[in-house]
Order: structure tokens, then C-alpha cells, then sequence
């Protein structure tokens, strides 16, 4: 599969989309903090690392693949939920990337400084991310 980037899909979402997107993601990381804040860190990380925006984007994905294919006269709701379900599997594949991520800096961050373990942290993110799509694309 190759990837492509779909700049025209930019003009299909709306501001109330993206408000909508920016609202869920505001109020995850406000609970994830009011979590953290009552039971600690750890059980506050966790709700932190729920995805914010994935519920939403998706949804959208979904809503404008279909209202493309009512415009060329089809049903499209087979082919929506298909390409939902590529998205799905991407985010899958970055929220192992992001374990990667994560397990770095609480490995690293207590003995080392900052910038050098966000920078490994992310290239592990990067690394793991794409060793585990590339392993995807071969199966």
C-alpha cells in the first residue's frame, strides 16, 4: 500500500468538525488530568494515553467517505466503514510505537537528561511504528 496524502479532504471538513475534534481531545486530557490529580500519575497516564481525536477523526472519515459516494450515486457505506477500518488499523499500529515511546521515557528520564531521551523516544516511536506496519504490509 502506498501512502497518499488527500489535501482536497481539508475542504470536505468543516470548522464545526474540527471544533468538534478540538472539544473531545480538550475534554479527554482535562479528565486524564482531573484522574491523575485524585489517583495519582500512573492511573492519570493511562487516561492520558486514551486517544483524543481517533474517536472523532474517524467518525469523520467514515461521514465524508460516504457522502462522496452518495454524490457519485452509490451507497458507499461498505467502503466508509473499509476506509475507517484502514484508519483503525494505523492508529493500532502508531499506539505500539507509542508503548515504544513511552517505555523509553520512563526508562530513561530518571537517570538522563531530557532532550536526548525525548529525541530516542521518538525515534523509537518512529522505528517501532514502522517495523510493526511494514510487518502488516507483508502478511
Amino acid at each position: 500500500m502506498r501512502l497518499k496524502l488527500r489535501f482536497d479532504s481539508l475542504k470536505e471538513t468543516k470548522p464545526t468538525e474540527y471544533v468538534s475534534r478540538f472539544v473531545f481531545g480538550g475534554v479527554v486530557t482535562v479528565l486524564a488530568g482531573f484522574v491523575a490529580d485524585h489517583c495519582g500519575p500512573v492511573l492519570g497516564g493511562l487516561f492520558l494515553a486514551f486517544p483524543g481525536i481517533f474517536p472523532a477523526g474517524v467518525s469523520l472519515v467514515e461521514k465524508h467517505k460516504t457522502q462522496r459516494e452518495k454524490t457519485e450515486g452509490k451507497l458507499g457505506i461498505w467502503s466508509a466503514r473499509g476506509q475507517a477500518s484502514v484508519e483503525a488499523a494505523g492508529a493500532s499500529v502508531g499506539t505500539l510505537g507509542l508503548m515504544g515511546f513511552a517505555v523509553v521515557l520512563w526508562q530513561g528520564l530518571p537517570t538522563h537528561n531530557f532532550l536526548p531521551i525525548v529525541f530516542t523516544a521518538t525515534g523509537t516511536w518512529i522505528a517501532v511504528s514502522s517495523l510493526f506496519w511494514w510487518t502488516r504490509e507483508r502478511m
